[in-house]
């Protein structure tokens, strides 16, 4: 039986490290495109056994070399995704605009299915621009190729994640850190590797269900977070509820940085709990439920 070939965007990351090893060790065949592959190219390959890997170095709006990736595909996986803008990568592009050429072309060339990673809590967080931008590219998935699956997850973490890593080195650093909203927004982590075996799922027995909220076990504050967090590094700090005025300043000077640690957006999103909603099929409802 011919392995199937994964065209996955946005493989280098921590979802996609972890996604590449299941699938080649599940007999399926990828297709990793990246912007620089003499940066990311050896990461990629050593993720799976010589034969399996295929990476291929390209713009992805450069629609005439990505449509070429298509002929060979049968399942398409979109992990690409930016929390913050900066020249050339907007919000608009890469969250809405890019999903709808991979879907159109999934469609042209008759793919099986396109997964796509979204993110959990888009519906309700009507003044982030993040979240309208993802919630848009959900509509134009589902508009050009009906046979998708979106997964919307809430926080995701691992060893390698961006989210835990920058909180750690701020907490490492700073005696006191600011809670906004009093630390009372709600999350539901999920682990890399629990996600993964969702997206595996979703793939090896082609899914169908065009929304699945992605959770994990429990159901946490963002204090609680920071204070999980303070206690695998072993350290003590003030959690400071701080006024909303004091919050949006913070956020200012920090997304002056070249890689923001908070932004305006960002904040405002943390209004919002994230957390299954109720109206969609989570990772339970299709026999996964995540580990604590």
């Amino acid at each position: 039986m011919k392995a199937k070939n994964v065209l996955i965007w946005g493989g280098s990351g921590q979802i996609g490290r972890h996604l590449i090893r299941k699938l080649t060790k599940n007999q399926y065949r990828v297709t990793v495109v990246t912007r620089n592959i003499h940066q990311k190219g050896l990461l990629i390959k050593s993720q799976g056994n010589q034969g399996w890997i295929n990476v291929v170095e390209a713009n992805i709006f450069d629609e005439k070399k990505i449509r070429s990736l298509f002929q060979e595909a049968d399942i398409c996986i979109n992990l690409i995704g930016i929390l913050y803008e900066k020249k050339g990568s907007s919000f608009k592009n890469i969250h809405t605009l890019f999903p709808s050429i991979l879907a159109k072309l999934c469609k042209e060339y008759n793919l099986e299915h396109f997964i796509h990673l979204s993110a959990l809590g888009v519906e309700k967080a009507i003044d982030s621009n993040y979240a309208k931008s993802k919630l848009e590219g959900e509509k134009e998935i589902l508009k050009n190729f009906p046979l998708s699956t979106i997964l919307r997850p809430s926080l995701v973490y691992s060893s390698s994640d961006n989210f835990s890593t920058s909180m750690m080195t701020l907490l490492n650093r700073l005696p006191v850190f600011p809670l906004y909203y009093s630390g009372k927004t709600l999350f539901m982590p999920i682990h890399a590797k629990d996600l993964v075996d969702i997206i595996f799922n979703v793939v090896s027995k082609n899914t169908k269900s065009q929304i699945i909220e992605c959770v994990g076990p429990e159901t946490m504050t963002f204090k609680e977070i920071l204070e999980k967090l303070l206690k695998l590094i072993g350290k003590r700090r003030l959690l400071l509820p701080v006024p909303m005025f004091v919050g949006k300043t913070i956020a200012k000077v920090f997304q002056l940085m070249p890689k923001p640690l908070l932004t305006e957006d960002q904040l405002r999103l943390l209004k919002y709990d994230n957390v299954a909603s109720g109206k969609y099929k989570t990772n339970t409802d299709i026999g996964l439920p995540a580990k604590s």
